[in-house]
């Protein structure tokens, strides 16, 4: 169970601030079923409540400071994804996002620059849907290394490339 005040990663929300643990006071809701109050961290004065024993949407804690310099360490030795099947293009994207893991965004981020650095060689624009999920893929993992890293979303792109750059 998790604490009031930590900062947790909840399904397609993203990163999440336990805000309380409550019962409801609604028809249909067993008094003694307790319920998270989430405030995402995208999103201000926004508010989920959702059942400490959720089996249907993933929740875990966010990466500790350790694992987050590890995974950005390991960037260069993520694969990206490969996607023999255009169509099933977006279908992969989504289970990535969906998986709730750090490594599977990176995937989808270095799937997308690659992609893109190619299409603009061809003299072509990203695809709206690449964008849409290099977009989400980057704020999720950069919201989720803000926490115990203490780097602004905003730099983190910056701090990333510098990180690997210095471990090469």
């Amino acid at each position: 169970m998790f604490e009031r005040g930590e900062y947790i990663v909840y399904g397609n929300s993203g990163v999440c601030q336990v805000e309380d643990i409550t019962t409801m006071d609604m028809k249909g809701v067993p008094r003694d079923r307790l319920f998270y109050v989430l405030a995402p961290s995208g999103q201000k004065g926004g508010k989920i409540f959702t059942p400490v024993e959720n089996g249907k949407t993933r929740m875990r804690p966010v990466l500790t400071q350790e694992e987050a310099s590890r995974l950005i360490d390991q960037i260069p030795e993520i694969e990206e994804l490969w996607i023999a099947n255009e169509k099933l293009r977006e279908a992969q994207y989504k289970e990535c996002m969906k998986s709730c893991d750090c490594k599977e965004w990176v995937k989808i981020i270095k799937t997308l620059y690659m992609r893109k650095k190619q299409r603009t060689s061809q003299g072509k624009k990203i695809t709206t849907t690449d964008e849409k999920y290099l977009h989400m893929a980057e704020s999720y993992l950069y919201s989720e290394l803000e926490i115990p890293l203490g780097i602004p979303k905003e730099k983190m792109e910056e701090y990333i490339t510098e990180r690997i750059g210095k471990n090469r």
